[in-house]
């Protein structure tokens, strides 16, 4: 699954939304049928995990967490309460509970945004933070770009 694109929709009063029909394709090409939905750990937005993504993440953090590990215990606790899982209506809407809607600071007006094998949603008035200026876009994707083709070479 790769999600691209960056579409803007509204929650309705109860905090539904319809999620991008180009993402609900892809969604079904790939047979899933259930998201997990929690906060980024990173920046102020909510991502939308397809279950198999979701599955795959976890087993990667359990594979570093030994239950004997305190502190390790701690972090899956809290990054497994922060996730929700979600279900589409039959009209491809789902429900965001009005704590995440505040985690993201999302009041209406939403920006979901495909990034590879997940869905981020911002609140419209938070979507330029996840972007560099052009020209340091620009300047960082080339450094990037050269740093693995010279990587390629080895």
């Amino acid at each position: 699954m790769r999600f691209l694109g960056n579409i803007e929709a509204k929650t309705d009063a109860k905090g539904r939304v319809f999620l991008p029909a180009t993402f609900r394709k892809e969604l079904q090409a790939a047979g899933e049928e259930t998201l997990v939905m929690r906060k980024d750990v990173h920046q102020r937005c909510l991502v939308l995990y397809p279950e198999s993504v979701w599955n795959q993440r976890m087993d990667a953090l359990l594979s570093k967490i030994s239950e004997w590990d305190d502190v390790g215990q701690q972090v899956l606790r809290q990054y497994v309460s922060e996730a929700e899982v979600m279900t589409l209506d039959g009209n491809g809407r789902f429900l965001i509970p009005k704590r995440y809607l505040q985690m993201a600071d999302i009041d209406q007006a939403v920006r979901f945004i495909g990034m590879n094998n997940v869905i981020e949603i911002w609140a419209v008035e938070k979507t330029e933070e996840p972007f560099l200026p052009q020209e340091e876009f620009a300047a960082r994707l080339k450094s990037i770009m050269t740093n693995l083709s010279h990587n390629d070479d080895d």
